[in-house]
């Protein structure tokens, strides 16, 4: 199968819906997680033209510690700390952080100098435990918003209600 190029929406609420349908098409209908997560990082690297980085983080249950995972951008961090950086901070407070300066979060973690906001959705699998997270970056401040939060946790569902294993 190969991608189709195409225009998204402006409005949050028709961006979200193509992009679920984009998800479904690409991502969802696989049955392997890392296949999924694999080209879901693709398709949500289209869908926002100003991030550079959009992919996983997985939880390594030996180590405790984030592992990275899928992803779109350039190369990042392998190992997060539960609580350490944005994604960490998702995994221990169980909830989607939206940062619009990464600059002004402490404990930042910097893979790549040119990204100035961030976005980090938990995934949470059919049994309430967070297996992963979904990290975005763009080179704009305040590029992600709570209505972006709230989309990504939507569309993310299918993904995350499945889990890796």
């Amino acid at each position: 199968m190969s991608y189709i190029d195409i225009e998204y929406p402006t409005d949050k609420k028709s961006f979200y819906k193509t992009l679920g349908e984009q998800l479904r098409e690409y991502a969802w209908s696989e049955r392997n997680a890392y296949a999924s997560m694999a080209n879901a990082s693709a398709v949500l690297k289209i869908a926002f033209p100003r991030a550079n980085w959009a992919g996983f983080y997985l939880v390594d249950g030996e180590s405790g510690e984030l592992v990275l995972g899928p992803f779109q951008g350039r190369p990042a961090v392998t190992r997060i700390g539960y609580g350490c950086g944005v994604c960490g901070t998702a995994w221990k407070e169980e909830s989607a952080q939206v940062v619009e300066d990464v600059e002004c979060f402490a404990g930042h973690i910097a893979c790549d100098c040119n990204s100035h906001s961030e976005i980090v959705i938990p995934l949470r699998g059919g049994d309430g435990k967070i297996w992963g997270v979904l990290d975005m970056d763009s080179v704009d401040e305040g590029y992600f918003t709570d209505a972006d939060r709230e989309g990504l946790e939507r569309v993310m569902a299918p993904l995350a209600m499945r889990g890796i294993g």
